[in-house]
């Protein structure tokens, strides 16, 4: 059994949803673009009220639309009544690099927004995704620009380059839009 890991090395990967028959089977739902490869990236944690508890999967499978999982630590439909909503969690160096111009949201939250007038935005508080493509929700904060909360799309012709190392997103969006 490994030992339990520091919260901050640690990057969420899905959450278990309502049980699934009566065998103690739940739903998952993952946050990979790819739902299956949450699979791949073992061993999994959750948050409970008493810390970080190891979740072993025992077995998974697609199920029409979605995915169903069961788990050492869950042996029947009154134990996983239980587990919905719980979040489930990954170290991150289990992840599978990325490509060349990917990244995990969890790197890109708290990089600083410049634009291409040299203006700070504020800091990316969160990603989400819509329908059409990934947002940067960019927090104003005292430094920043003005104290305009913004909601710019993560696109190729919106983000012209993202400096890791510096922490920095530059983007093609002036402050008046």
């Amino acid at each position: 059994m490994s030992s339990i890991p520091n919260a901050s090395a640690l990057m969420k990967i899905g959450q278990l949803k309502k049980p699934y028959g009566i065998k103690g089977w739940l739903w998952v739902f993952s946050d990979t673009d790819d739902r299956t490869a949450i699979f791949a990236m073992q061993p999994w944690w959750m948050k409970t009220a008493t810390g970080m508890k190891p979740l072993t999967v025992k077995a998974w499978r697609e199920q029409g639309t979605g995915i169903v999982a069961q788990f050492e630590q869950v042996p029947d439909r009154n134990v996983a009544e239980t587990m919905n909503g719980v979040t489930l969690w990954v170290e991150q160096d289990v992840l599978p690099e990325t490509a060349e111009d990917e990244y995990y949201w969890s790197d890109l939250v708290s990089l600083r927004v410049m634009n291409e007038q040299d203006e700070y935005l504020g800091n990316i508080a969160e990603m989400f995704e819509t329908g059409a493509h990934d947002i940067m929700r960019v927090a104003p904060n005292s430094d920043s620009l003005d104290k305009e909360e913004r909601l710019i799309p993560w696109h190729k012709q919106t983000v012209i380059q993202v400096d890791m190392t510096a922490k920095t997103v530059l983007v093609a969006w002036p402050s008046d839009y």
